[in-house]
């Protein structure tokens, strides 16, 4: 394959892991190699140029050694071990290539091949097969052993069915299992526990009778506990597992190296393709977030940029009751822009504004803001973090000085103690999920703090030392009884504190942590947790070495969002875990670019880089590069939108790339706010939910058809490339641009490169940021400045970004959404692996397979009461509306609690949410809604109309 080069990295597979240690100089075929203490035989040969033969080694695995192909010999030892498992020795002697080994090598081919179909011509694998090329490399031309004797490849052996055969499993939408290739190298086996850490796999039988596995005898790899995460397609070295879409398409030809456009953990991908086909997505090997791992859907779930739901052309239309026509980029343009400027006119220049998006690039993003207050000429932007992480915005500015996390997700390696919180990293982010389970099976220890039993509570050999199932809405309370406990058992890093921390606001706080009030016998009945439970999880975290904090949607989601995220910074100072590897407060972002979209000002009081609009030195700048005035005081928030348009003021909305009328809370408030609107502007890939209340839909691109960079969860600024041309005709980035010039604005970027440059002139955090520094580097994680020209891994290393850390009182309040007699239970929502966020993008690909409805998850004695069976549909009603949906009774919630996942908008379950909202940021409480649980006939009333709405919304009549 021919494949983009790129100077900061080099892709080859070395064959056993890289190990750090004093250097150590030995000598392999006459050349003379200096490498760290530890390493194998095999990677120092390759290091110097020198490939040794393998098969079952790959340097993502441990060494193995059952190949017996990477024999060598050693002066001064006997026989011929392999080069994978033997450490170098200083002035070892090592010889790779002699007549012995090359006999012994070969015969061990003949071996594999002997049992193996020779269809190579035809294979799905060809040109990318290790046996093939290992044969190659061994020289071998013929077999002695010949191919009649037992095997597992013929279906027929001597005229009757040959018991050993089995067909190929195709059961998996995107890989098929063939044993008939199967050279029982071990590698899928050990990359499934070694790497995914879900043990799904395993060889079965004993000898020759030796294959793998997935899950028990009755099991496929579609009903097994395989996550579909790729690990073993990626591992497997013939084409016993492979791609689907290489079986269709071909072996690809060319590759460009990307990010994906899923989750916050911005996983590095190689897109591999034929001229400008995508045949697969491979996880980068040099990715320094997902160091060459992958999930489900950035591995495969990619097909929605080829679904025939998605709209190519702009459409407009004067009424949301009309059909949507299709014109020209130039007419859809010009009537946004007519529309929006005539609202402004009539109305004021406040009455319009915008919506960023965390799926779209930090460029994008930007220009998007940028549209907003030079173009519009007001502060009325908001972004999809104000529904998610914008407590983690305001807390830890708060208390650290800046709004993200401290640490690379390397950093967990180092961690001793890892409390996760509201999150659920296996099915939110499961790369990184996977190397925290990599870490606890290595000895740390892990307490969670979550309602429901979360698979990192117990799953194939991992255990959470603690688990606080407390109940929902009552974060504040379970964590000051934790300080309680630090407090109180003098567990505090005194000399951290006195160091790092504003003396006098450490001495309230621990005053007022101490009062017995917040004690863990005071808070269990409150919190459903036990007092000792409490107290062993707080001793574990302050005694227990390197403690890290990875939090989620659990926390911020919640009317005391804000003040939970300042509970765990003032956990992480008060035990001195902030400022090196392995510790740290680390916010598990949902989207792919949620944190660049913060980064990039589309909050309505802030200018990019998390400046004030008060700020008159901060506008300045902008103003000299927009050349215009920006207003000094805040826009309207998206609740404040909806409002507003209810009572008239607010009237134009342009929407990118986001889905607020499925992913806000009260469904009907925001239906109701859009339908006010007299231009709802709509720039996505689909007609999402939001667009059934739109007048204009400018048509979006996919991550694959565009240039930039996401920004994701450790603050890292990875480069997206362009892996195909825009199926539209435009890049995102084009469009806003397009828009703006329709009404007046002289914009004339030609790449995402010059908006990245005006990045840096006007961000300090940003300010030695550009493509060419990317493409030398590969990624870098902001701050990236004078100060810290290499980017910032770890925050807060000498001291905190606002001076010294401040710990703030954190009183628990109840929040105001009470259970009683009407509705007794409590809803918490969250997401699943298979599918992501609205399900726009997952929905419209094979990973439906796995999820293809929302359920409610029950326990059984709720179920029992209510007369629920399992699989039953049930009606879930609150004080904001009903819905129904199908039940699945579990104990992994408590008794009392319900829970629920918002991927499908069949379901909206976002009818049932409440508009309480966090105090500080009016993000909105969707992890704490009183409801009812009972048994439904059928749809609600709610879904009745949606349905009947959403079909006369999207009616299309063609362009003539």
């Amino acid at each position: 394959m021919k494949d983009l080069i790129i100077p900061w990295t080099d892709d080859r597979d070395l064959g056993t892991p890289a190990k750090q240690g004093r250097p150590v100089t030995l000598t392999i075929d006459g050349f003379e190699v200096t490498v760290p203490a530890g390493t194998s035989v095999m990677r120092a040969a390759a290091e110097a140029g020198l490939d040794i033969p393998r098969l079952c080694a790959t340097d993502s695995l441990d060494a193995f050694g059952s190949c017996r192909l990477c024999l060598v010999e050693i002066e001064g030892r006997k026989g011929t071990p392999a080069s994978c498992t033997t450490p170098v020795a200083q002035h070892m002697v090592v010889h790779t290539q002699t007549e012995r080994l090359r006999k012994l090598r070969k015969g061990v081919m003949e071996l594999y091949i002997s049992d193996h179909p020779l269809d190579c011509l035809t294979c799905a694998a060809n040109g990318d097969c290790e046996l093939q090329d290992m044969a190659g490399a061994v020289g071998l031309r013929d077999v002695r052993y010949g191919f009649e004797g037992e095997n597992h490849f013929r279906p027929r052996q001597n005229g009757e069915a040959n018991a050993r055969y089995l067909p190929a499993d195709v059961s998996n939408p995107y890989f098929t299992y063939d044993p008939a290739k199967c050279i029982v190298c071990s590698r899928c086996v050990r990359a499934c526990d070694d790497i995914q850490g879900t043990f799904a796999l395993t060889i079965e039988g004993r000898g020759f009778d030796s294959r793998v596995a997935a899950g028990t005898p009755v099991d496929d790899f579609l009903s097994s506990d395989c996550v579909s995460c790729g690990a073993c397609v990626q591992a497997c070295p013939t084409a016993t597992l492979r791609e689907k879409s290489v079986h269709e398409l071909g072996t690809p030809t060319r590759s460009v190296v990307t990010t994906c456009g899923y989750c916050g953990v911005g996983c590095t991908f190689k897109a591999e393709l034929q001229g400008d086909e995508l045949v697969r997505m491979v996880p980068f090997r040099n990715g320094e977030a997902n160091r060459g791992h992958s999930c489900v859907k950035g591995r495969f779930a990619w097909g929605y940029a080829n679904h025939r739901d998605r709209i190519l052309n702009p459409m407009i239309r004067d009424s949301i009751e009309d059909p949507w026509r299709e014109v020209t980029w130039d007419e859809a343009l010009g009537f946004a822009a007519g529309r929006l400027r005539a609202i402004q006119s009539a109305h004021g220049v406040g009455a319009i504004g915008g919506i960023t998006s965390s799926r779209c690039t930090n460029e994008e993003t930007y220009l998007v803001q940028k549209l907003i207050r030079q173009v519009f000429g007001n502060n009325n932007v908001d972004t999809c973090a104000r529904v998610c992480h914008s407590p983690t915005g305001y807390g830890l500015k708060t208390a650290f000085g800046t709004s993200a996390g401290t640490q690379n997700f390397d950093s967990v390696e180092q961690s001793d103690v890892v409390i996760v919180m509201g999150a659920n990293p296996t099915d939110a982010h499961p790369v990184f999920g996977s190397r925290l389970k990599k870490r606890l099976r290595q000895g740390a220890k892990l307490i969670v703090i979550d309602p429901r039993k979360i698979d990192l509570v117990r799953s194939p050999h991992i255990e959470a030392a603690h688990h606080l199932a407390l109940k929902p809405g009552t974060n504040v309370a379970v964590l000051t009884a934790l300080a309680h406990v630090i407090v109180t058992e003098a567990l505090v890093d005194d000399a951290f504190v006195r160091a790092r921390c504003d003396l006098d606001a450490f001495a309230e706080w621990a005053e007022f942590v101490a009062q017995d009030r917040h004690s863990p016998e005071a808070v269990a009945q409150l919190t459903g947790v036990p007092a000792e439970v409490m107290r062993g999880a707080a001793r574990t975290f302050a005694t227990g070495g390197n403690g890290a904090i990875y939090y989620g949607l659990g926390v911020t989601e919640h009317s005391q969002g804000s003040t939970t995220v300042m509970a765990i910074a003032n956990l992480a100072m008060a035990t001195g875990n902030i400022g090196r590897a392995g510790v740290g407060v680390n916010p598990l972002r949902g989207q792919n670019n949620v944190q660049g979209s913060c980064d990039m000002g589309s909050f309505p009081h802030e200018l990019p880089g998390y400046r004030h609009v008060h700020d008159a030195a901060t506008r300045a700048i902008f103003e000299k590069v927009w050349d215009t005035e920006i207003q000094d005081e805040p826009g309207l928030r998206i609740p404040n939108m909806l409002d507003a348009a209810l009572d008239g003021s607010f009237r134009g909305l342009y929407v990118q790339g986001e889905d607020i009328l499925q992913s806000d809370p009260n469904t009907r408030h925001v239906a109701a706010g859009l339908a006010a609107m007299e231009c709802v502007i709509v720039h996505d890939l689909f007609l999402n939910e939001t667009a059934a209340f739109a007048h204009v839909f400018l048509p979006g691109s996919t991550f694959l058809e565009k240039d930039g960079t996401f920004t994701n969860a450790e603050r890292r600024i990875n480069r997206v490339r362009r892996v195909m041309a825009p199926k539209n005709g435009l890049a995102d980035w084009e469009v806003t641009q397009r828009l703006a010039q329709a009404m007046g604005a002289e914009w004339s970027y030609t790449h995402p490169g010059q908006v990245m440059d005006e990045i840096a002139l006007t961000t300090p955090g940003f300010a030695n940021v550009s493509y060419a520094m990317l493409e030398r580097r590969g990624s870098v994680q902001w701050p990236c400045n004078d100060a810290a020209p290499d980017g910032s891994p770890i925050m807060h290393v000498d001291g905190f970004v606002r001076g010294k850390g401040l710990f703030v009182l954190t009183e628990y309040v109840a929040t105001d959404e009470r259970t009683g007699p009407r509705f007794p239970l409590l809803l918490t929502t969250g997401r699943i692996l298979s599918q992501y966020n609205v399900g726009a993008q997952t929905r419209r690909t094979e990973n439906v397979v796995w999820h293809e409805e929302d359920m409610l998850e029950i326990h059984p004695h709720d179920a029992e009461q209510r007369g629920v069976a399992d699989g039953a549909w049930v009606r879930l009603s609150s004080r904001a509306g009903e819905t129904t949906l199908r039940a699945r009774i579990t104990e992994r919630v408590a008794p009392g609690v319900v829970y629920t996942t918002f991927h499908h908008p069949d379901t909206q379950a976002n009818v049932i949410t409440t508009e309480y909202s966090d105090w500080a940021t009016n993000c909105p409480e969707y992890k704490v809604t009183a409801v009812q649980v009972g048994l439904s006939n059928g749809p609600s009333e709610w879904q009745r109309d949606y349905t009947a709405q959403v079909a006369k919304s999207r009616r299309v009549v063609a362009a003539e």
